[in-house]
């Protein structure tokens, strides 16, 4: 009963919100072809029962959650909709609200007051600021589109960090980082391969992944695990676990079902000659000289997510190793354990945020509505003499598609 009324309140407020902005659409076209304008008035509230049915349904759709993109796909576009109708929204209630301050001081005056005409470029203020918010509504339902061309749109991404207390031997070592995976996301064997492919053509010294292999459940990787097996390099392939790596976000038949599903996801990856690093260490050594590679399962500072981590069980032999490198999944435990309390690591590798799939990053601009949640988001950040690198993540979640921030594989060369 409670989730109809919920339905019902939504439904209620998105058709208050097509009727605004279908005053603006009106006002926009009144000076079409009446047949065109018609045309246009009609599809218009077409579209919008359309969305409100499919709000109704979608939720009762049952895909396979390997292959639910199709479902994410409606979700995106009505999403998109909605939100440019909100954008454009703003647009009209500034337009409303000068019109009612306008009115509002009329009624003080003794006489009427001549006005100078409310014209901007050969249109009226009104259908000035309309057409500026339809526009600026269509233009963010047209990007989130173009992003579904993105989601598979991989990047390289190269580092040099320079670390004093690096031993000589490992001078030049090239690591790569990959993380976010979500295999159970991927709706295009060949085009994941070609994004390993470009992973084996760097011909790395060591391969990091740092969690999310799934979304949900260990079989969602089985299409892909002869691929992502392909995967090697010379000190080897280490991994750790992501938050929904977890299992934590289905339901399960029973706390044994959803045990054993991690357990079996653990023993793909070791299959797949992955090393996995739960609350653990590997020591690497070259020339008689050693480095370590830390590993912890997930812990993250914020409420929502769990602390599965252990960092100071995952040190523990470590002490005497001049150089160290942690793979923890989220970026929030950098601020929140790591710099506080492990001065000696180096070097935390990330992910988790995927930079929301979402944002701008251009010579002198980096945003993404994600940074309101996280500090640290994508890329390198710096704290004395301690590195953090955020990968954006490989695969994709929720909305099938990356706008501004793509997919990536992170190359990093140490110095």
């Amino acid at each position: 009963m409670r989730s109809r009324s919920v339905i019902s309140i939504v439904l209620l407020i998105l058709f208050l919100l097509d009727l605004y902005v279908f005053q603006a659409v009106r006002t926009v076209i009144s000076h079409f072809h009446p047949f065109a304008r018609l045309t246009i008035l009609i599809a218009y509230w077409i579209i919008a029962l359309a969305c409100w049915i499919l709000v109704l349904t979608t939720p009762h759709w049952h895909v396979t959650e390997a292959r639910g993109n199709f479902k994410f796909i409606i979700i995106t576009i009505i999403f998109g909709i909605y939100i440019g109708k909100l954008l454009a929204s703003v647009f009209l209630l500034i337009d409303d609200l000068r019109r009612g301050g306008v009115w509002i001081f009329s009624l003080f005056q003794s006489k009427p007051v001549v006005s100078p005409p409310d014209i901007i470029h050969g249109i009226t203020r009104s259908q000035f600021l309309s057409k500026a918010g339809l526009l600026a509504g269509g233009g963010l339902l047209a990007t989130l589109l173009y992003g579904f061309s993105n989601k598979y749109n991989y990047r390289i991404r190269r580092i040099n960090l320079a670390f004093p207390n690096l031993p000589a031997a490992f001078k030049g070592l090239q690591i790569i980082q990959i993380s976010d995976i979500h295999s159970g996301s991927f709706d295009n064997y060949e085009k994941v391969r070609r994004g390993i492919d470009m992973i084996k053509n760097e011909k790395p010294d060591v391969i990091f992944f740092t969690g999310d292999l799934v979304n949900n459940r260990s079989d969602e990787v089985n299409d892909y695990r002869e691929l992502l097996s392909s995967l090697q390099a010379p000190m080897g392939v280490f991994a750790i676990l992501g938050n929904h790596d977890y299992g934590d976000y289905v339901t399960w038949e029973s706390k044994e079902a959803k045990a054993a599903n991690l357990e079996r996801l653990k023993e793909i990856e070791a299959v797949m000659g992955w090393q996995m690093l739960n609350n653990a260490h590997a020591v690497l050594e070259k020339d008689g000289q050693k480095i370590a590679v830390i590993g912890v399962e997930n812990w993250s500072a914020k409420a929502r997510f769990p602390k599965y981590g252990d960092l100071k069980k995952a040190c523990a032999g470590t002490e005497n190793i001049p150089f160290k490198i942690l793979l923890s999944h989220d970026p929030s435990h950098w601020d929140a354990q790591v710099l506080p309390d492990y001065p000696d690591i180096a070097l935390m590798l990330a992910g988790h945020t995927h930079g929301m799939q979402f944002g701008v990053e251009i010579p002198g601009i980096k945003w993404s509505p994600v940074q309101y949640t996280y500090k640290e988001w994508a890329g390198l950040y710096k704290e004395g003499k301690q590195y953090l690198y955020v990968n954006r993540g490989f695969g994709f979640l929720g909305y099938p598609g990356r706008v501004g921030i793509l997919p990536e594989i992170t190359v990093i060369t140490l110095g």
